[in-house]
């Protein structure tokens, strides 16, 4: 039997080129001249510049002081840093997470924020016959989900027109919150109340609880639950916001202690 073809799928040569030359220069201990970009990547000279131009200007790349040549730039280390703080969240959180699970007798979700949307980082599944399952790597939006709205705590109007526009947003339900003045009133509540509640506004099947967890006053990421909402009564919902907001500040402590240790 002939052996199926696998499709090719064009790439973008000139971005390919810059990906190549950022894996060339983190690889090399000295900057590195326009020349030898050109010769490495066997281009000609103003290929080469345009390419290091593009890169610098992104900052990407930067050039020592006095110099010609090219070093890596302070945009590669912000993402350095940004994924380093995500996985040292994922690994200090990862136990206070269980066990917020096991408190709760829910599905307990890491979320960090990325441009509009809430992803998903890390969770602990909840010990129920009936229970949200677990959804690592899925991206919510800001407005309406609990993790979201923690997220945006700090938020005020001119950052939200910024992100959303003025237009009404989707309403997922008929609880959406989907107005710019109906979230920052929202907002407004939260900041107060140090949690979020996402009452059936994303999934017409789900009451959701989630806190911000601040270092330095800064929001890192949130920590929360996802249940049947035909299950959480007023009570455990007055309970279980109550244990998010504890563990949300706990971690925010231990994170801040780490951050004082480097």
């Amino acid at each position: 039997m002939p052996e199926k073809k696998t499709a090719q799928v064009a790439t973008v040569q000139s971005l390919d080129r810059g990906l190549a030359i950022l894996q060339a220069i983190a690889a090399t201990e000295h900057p590195v001249s326009l020349g030898q970009v050109a010769e490495l990547m066997d281009i000609d000279r103003s290929t080469a510049f345009r390419l290091l131009h593009t890169l610098k200007r992104r900052g990407f790349l930067a050039m020592p002081a006095g110099r010609k040549d090219y070093i890596l730039g302070s945009t590669i280390w912000v993402l350095h840093h940004h994924y380093n703080w995500n996985k040292m969240l994922v690994k200090v959180a990862s136990n206070q997470l269980k066990k917020l699970s096991s408190q709760t007798r829910e599905t307990a979700h890491i979320a960090i924020r990325e441009g509009k949307q809430a992803l998903f980082v890390d969770c602990a599944a909840a010990n129920h016959m009936v229970a949200v399952s677990s959804r690592i790597g899925e991206f919510l939006p800001l407005y309406c989900t609990a993790h979201g709205k923690a997220l945006l705590a700090d938020a005020d109007e001119h950052e939200l027109k910024q992100l959303f526009g003025t237009r009404p947003l989707r309403k997922y339900t008929e609880g959406t919150l989907s107005t710019l003045a109906e979230i920052v009133k929202d907002l407004s509540v939260i900041n107060r109340q140090g949690f979020a509640i996402d009452d059936a506004e994303f999934s017409p099947d789900l009451r959701c609880i989630a806190a911000p967890i601040r270092v330095g006053g800064e929001i890192i990421g949130s920590i929360g639950i996802s249940a049947p909402i035909l299950r959480v009564t007023p009570e455990a919902n007055r309970i279980n916001a109550e244990r998010v907001s504890d563990v949300a500040i706990k971690l925010g402590e231990i994170l801040a202690a780490l951050q004082e240790d480097e």
